[in-house]
């Protein structure tokens, strides 16, 4: 039993002596003028960048870039191997003459019409002579009324003929037409088709990517480049979802570039995009540089702090005095519990719990 209250004493000792042993530093929550921001990490951009896709499937048989090269608009990149596309245009335009062809005064099908109508227009005239004839011998009491009726639907059956072979002409007329102009789309679709074997950029600008060679076998839809502007480049911003309420166009923002993060540049925010992005878990945003950018490499990660507004005579305390659960340690109480408003890389700013007065301490380290 007395070993068992020697072994609790000499643990406590222990510990007193272990707590005796930590330092603190200490200081009182103040008043100050401080600057809200939220925090975004993200990378450049060039503006207008677009990726170079394939519009067909086949072997590349020229590339005409490599990255950092400059290219202007309309400019030859590549050409894919793909010939179903020559075909399919040989036969649409093969066809289209044929339609061409049956339209023209020579045309088959039109002159074999003509030839009728000329023949029954012939024999209609030869009827109504007929008929004129006929109504004169009937008047005299010549020929009978049924002779005279006969004639007379002689004619009206030969006028028939003559009405319907117009009509059959107007009609074929317009087929042919049709024809005409389904085969001028169809040859027009397969031309535009044949020229998605060549790949040109859409807009001029630097290629940043290159990821395809030549001979390489491509799909459609697969990037072979991504292309964009050489000179303007801007950040594309990842924003926390519990933040993204509080950013807004026109904001000013503070940009760090990994690459130098000695040194800031101001820019400006332009646009909110809409959607949330699954993959980073995160909304974004388009920040552009109100500054003059100096390095100018396309997927150089950044940071950034979006101004949202400034506070005037706020409470705060360094962070370095906040511990987990919101709780600081104030001397001779222990752990108090704070409700704590903005916080910054800098200074955590105190809404209750704590006032001016008190002394909050945090270990020295």
């Amino acid at each position: 039993m007395k070993t068992n209250i020697y072994f609790i004493l000499g643990f406590v000792a222990l510990a007193l002596l272990n707590s005796c042993g930590k330092k603190y530093t200490e200081t009182k929550p103040e008043y100050r003028n401080i600057t809200e921001t939220v925090f975004a990490s993200g990378v450049l951009v060039p503006e207008n960048q677009y990726n170079l896709t394939a519009q067909s499937d086949g072997y590349l048989i020229s590339l005409n870039f490599e990255e950092g090269d400059i290219v202007e608009t309309g400019y030859l990149l590549a050409e894919i191997d793909n010939k179903t596309y020559d075909i399919n245009l040989l036969g649409a335009n093969q066809l289209l003459d044929i339609a061409i062809s049956n339209l023209s005064p020579g045309a088959p099908a039109l002159k074999q019409i003509e030839a009728n109508l000329l023949v029954a227009e012939q024999k209609m005239k030869q009827d109504e002579t007929q008929v004129e004839r006929y109504k004169k011998l009937y008047d005299a009491n010549s020929v009978s009324k049924l002779e005279y009726e006969n004639v007379l639907l002689a004619f009206e059956t030969s006028k028939a003929n003559h009405k319907a072979l117009q009509e059959n002409y107007k009609l074929q007329e317009q087929q042919a037409e049709q024809q005409l102009i389904n085969q001028k789309t169809q040859s027009g679709i397969n031309k535009v088709l044949q020229g998605n074997n060549e790949l040109r950029a859409v807009i001029g600008g630097k290629v940043y990517n290159k990821f395809k060679e030549l001979g390489d076998y491509v799909r459609r839809g697969e990037i072979i480049a991504v292309i964009g502007s050489p000179a303007n480049l801007y950040a594309k911003l990842s924003i926390d979802e519990s933040s993204i309420s509080n950013v807004r166009v026109n904001q000013q923002v503070i940009i760090q570039l990994n690459t130098d993060k000695a040194k800031n540049y101001k820019g400006m925010i332009t646009e909110v995009y809409p959607s949330f992005d699954i993959q980073t878990q995160s909304f974004s945003c388009k920040a552009i540089f109100t500054d003059s950018l100096d390095f100018l490499m396309s997927g150089t990660q950044v940071q950034a702090n979006i101004i949202i507004k400034d506070k005037d005579s706020v409470l705060v305390i360094p962070r370095k005095y906040l511990d987990f659960g919101n709780t600081v340690l104030v001397k001779s109480e222990g752990e108090v519990k704070v409700e704590t408003g903005f916080i910054s890389n800098e200074w955590v700013e105190i809404l209750s719990g704590i006032n001016e007065n008190t002394v909050v301490q945090a270990e020295k380290k």
